[in-house]
């Protein structure tokens, strides 16, 4: 997958939030609009307890992920 950094900055602007797999970790991530700075063709999120840091290039895939009521229990 090649991503551009803009890109990414706009679908995370428009979503407020995405997640992404990145080849360097095993789990796939969750990034918000307020915890994220691109740039520089680097992206940082800022964690309780630390920045994690990684190269744009190294994201393999991104998506929107949404929760339903079923998600919580709380269907009809």
């Amino acid at each position: 997958m090649v991503l551009k950094q803009a890109d990414l900055q706009s679908k995370l602007e428009e979503k407020g939030e995405l997640m992404l797999a990145v080849s360097e970790f095993d789990e796939p991530l969750e990034m918000h609009l307020h915890d994220t700075e691109i740039e520089d063709g680097t992206v940082r999120i800022q964690l309780t307890d630390g920045v994690l840091t990684f190269d744009v290039d190294e994201i393999v895939a991104v998506w929107h992920h949404t929760h339903s009521l079923a998600d919580f229990g709380l269907e009809d």
